[in-house]
């Protein structure tokens, strides 16, 4: 896999292994183009991210990794932000870096993603919450701050799915995301997680095609033996529906390359 942008590193709190691991493994794999986009730190759930006097050192390890490995790897430094309504920070937004990724994983302060709080699945209407994500990703990609919008279908995570066909529920999400010219992943994880799948769905992926919106990769690793997993998997998946290139960003800038 030439570019893998959306992966983690031990200051989120909940990933393990060095930054030097990773791109060591992504050397390994065959990676060309390889993205850390941790956790953004912001003044909710911060158990699960990195803290603002943190991001200074996340950078250092960053460039250190581009100075090391630079004749092997191209290593890029991005952020995954969280899009949560009272909680963005300009401190973050404002950040010089290659890329943004765009992520929604609360619902009115609900970590749906987050195993601890799958009960939560009970007590609600499938398609209404549904309804509810896509409009959270609406209004992320109509604020026009972000670069790719990550797992773009990370709500089935736990096998709970809408009984409205979700091409169309994500109809107005799609039409903002294509205005604000963003890419949106193929993200290996969902396949380590129950779903079993990679987000976004072959259903979506075929109505993000359509929409000619651009694509890119992402391992989501959290661990270093986690990057470049399912890679030829993800791939042919992006070539079904007719992609044959994928996105990479610099300074905020993106460049299409061939895969």
């Amino acid at each position: 896999m030439k570019v893998d942008l959306h992966n983690h590193t031990m200051l989120c709190n909940h990933a393990t292994g060095t930054v030097n691991e990773y791109v060591e493994a992504a050397i390994a794999c065959g990676t060309h183009y390889f993205g850390f986009s941790d956790h953004a730190p912001m003044t909710f759930d911060p158990q699960y991210r990195m803290k603002f006097e943190e991001m200074q050192q996340y950078e250092a390890w960053v460039h250190q990794a581009q100075e090391r490995y630079g004749d092997k790897i191209t290593v890029l430094l991005g952020y995954e932000v969280d899009y949560l309504p009272g909680y963005l920070d300009e401190r973050v937004l404002k950040r010089s870096c290659d890329y943004l990724i765009g992520s929604v994983h609360f619902i009115d302060e609900w970590g749906f993603d987050n195993p601890e709080f799958i009960g939560r699945y009970n007590d609600i209407n499938m398609d209404e919450i549904y309804i509810r994500y896509f409009s959270l990703v609406e209004e992320m990609a109509k604020l026009g701050k972000f670069n790719i919008v990550g797992h773009f279908d990370l709500l089935k995570v736990f096998n709970f799915f809408p009984k409205t066909d979700i091409r169309l529920l994500a109809q107005n999400a799609l039409k903002a995301i294509k205005k604000a010219d963003m890419t949106i992943e193929i993200n290996m994880s969902g396949l380590r997680k129950p779903v079993k799948e990679a987000y976004p769905s072959d259903g979506l992926l075929e109505e993000i095609a359509s929409f000619d919106i651009p694509i890119t990769f992402g391992s989501d690793a959290h661990r270093s033996d986690q990057v470049g997993m399912f890679s030829n998997e993800v791939e042919a998946l992006a070539r079904k529906f007719g992609y044959n290139e994928c996105a990479l960003y610099r300074n905020k800038e993106r460049t299409m390359i061939k895969f």
